[in-house]
């Protein structure tokens, strides 16, 4: 019967097995194509992306916030480029 050290063998050999494969090296050239292929486009990270997604809501917020300010302002009855108050 099979122990668990013996199980753990056949795994280690099977790894270092497809390690030295040559479907490691395809997977590598692939991903250096694909890689090189991105790099050309006109694209962001996914990191950059989340940033800008920040700012952006910040930004959108600070926009409502000024917006209502105006409103209020107008409603009080400022008169029309009176930022004075």
């Amino acid at each position: 019967m099979l122990n668990s050290h013996t199980l753990d063998d056949l795994a280690a050999r099977i790894a270092r097995l497809l390690e030295a494969s040559p479907a490691r090296d395809i997977e590598k050239n692939v991903k250096a194509m694909l890689q090189s292929g991105l790099s050309r486009l006109d694209v962001v990270t996914r990191a950059d992306f989340d940033t800008q997604a920040e700012v952006l809501a910040r930004t959108r917020a600070l926009v409502d916030a000024l917006e209502a300010r105006v409103a209020a302002l107008e409603g009080a009855g400022a008169p029309p480029g009176d930022a004075s108050r």
